[in-house]
């Protein structure tokens, strides 16, 4: 058995560029974090949303790519559509070739008006291998109370594409998921009336006690009077002030325009898979040393023959030869300083060497020894 160390391969050294460049641009991220943002980019009114609307249709004009016969579904929608304009036909004779059965889902926007118009995507349910170049029948759209709230109908746009023939095939994106561009109608509007209305709800989307009291300082600051008040972490309570009684919309579009520093808990994101490390700014370790290497050991078999030798009357016989090799990288042992700054770490790592998974393994380490004052989460 022999030992030897290994030189380091430009491969590691490639990938281990690669993490520093995305834990840098983790830093940037978390550094313009820091700055302020806009309320209506942070939070929003409770009760002003969208809402989710879908329909079941079908896709004319298809070029061949449409479901195939073992789709009844859709031949008993395209027999029931015939049948409605006054003409029968036998199912058995029906080809859908050019027809396919799909799925419309759309978005209605909050305070969408009647006649306004909206997107829509498109889907395949049965065996159709592209939408492109099809046209959308009537759909109507459903909410989920079972009102009509859109009528969908229209080309489709297909950012993809898939050839096939000669036993081969060439496909591109999603070729059987379509885009209806403005071609939904609102029919019915979602009752939401902010008229007459004195009292507001404001929702965090990430809610956090700090941000919250940060964010009812700043806007009683900016009215100078007591207008916010944080229920919860989650959940500003504001008061129309007399002011603005007849403008309701004036006041909300002024408390939306503050700009509010969000504070955040201090986050590791690891992903084991693609060896990627996210770190927010608010990581902190305490005075730990750390020394990290490798040891591997590599065992080759080689397989002979042993010829007896002349008129010895002995056998043939096959043997086996192993020969291992062993080898441990450099490792140095690292003091990392109490309460170091994300950059700081991350010269730290980086001085040692390491590659993405012993990022990911030192990180952990020093976790589970009490140092690191964040949370660790895996994808």
């Amino acid at each position: 058995m022999s030992t030897r160390k290994p030189e380091k391969s430009v491969k590691n050294h490639s990938v281990a560029t690669l993490v520093a460049i995305l834990i840098v641009l983790a830093m940037t991220f978390a550094a313009n974090s820091a700055e302020a943002v806009r309320l209506k980019d942070m939070a929003s009114v409770k009760g002003v949303r969208a809402n989710q609307v879908i329909g079941y249709g079908l896709v004319v004009g298809l070029r061949g790519t449409g479901d195939k016969a073992g789709a009844r579904f859709t031949t008993q929608s395209l027999r029931s559509l015939l049948s409605k304009m006054g003409i029968a036909l036998d199912p058995n004779a029906i080809r859908v070739a050019n027809v396919a059965a799909v799925m419309v889902t759309a978005k209605l926007p909050a305070f969408a008006r009647t006649g306004s118009r909206i997107d829509a995507s498109v889907s395949s349910i049965g065996d159709a291998s592209s939408l492109a170049g099809g046209m959308l029948l009537m759909t109507p759209l459903l909410g989920n109370d079972g009102e009509i709230y859109a009528i969908a109908q229209g080309p489709l746009a297909v950012g993809g594409f898939s050839v096939a023939g000669g036993g081969a095939s060439v496909s591109q994106n999603h070729p059987t998921v379509g885009t209806l561009v403005g071609g939904a109608i609102v029919e019915r509007e979602v009752a939401y009336a902010l008229a007459g209305r004195d009292e507001f709800e404001i929702a965090l989307h990430q809610p956090d006690f700090t941000t919250a009291q940060r964010t009812a300082s700043r806007i009683n600051e900016n009215f100078q009077q007591g207008v916010a008040v944080a229920r919860d972490p989650g959940t500003l309570d504001l008061v129309l002030p007399e002011a603005y009684a007849q403008n309701v919309v004036g006041f909300l579009a002024r408390v939306e325009a503050l700009e509010v520093t969000p504070d955040k808990a201090a986050r590791i994101i690891l992903n084991e898979r693609t060896g990627t490390i996210v770190m927010g700014e608010a990581v902190r370790v305490s005075t730990v040393a750390v020394s990290h290497g490798n040891l591997t050991v590599i065992v080759n078999r080689t397989n002979q023959v042993s010829q007896p030798g002349p008129f010895s009357q002995g056998e043939t016989a096959r043997v086996q030869n192993t020969d291992i090799e062993a080898f441990e990288e450099e490792s140095r042992l690292s003091v990392i300083e109490d309460t170091v700054s994300i950059g700081e770490l991350v010269r730290a790592l980086n001085a040692m060497g390491t590659t993405p998974t012993d990022l990911i393994s030192i990180i952990q380490a020093i976790k589970a020894s009490g140092a690191l004052a964040a949370d660790v989460e895996m994808m």
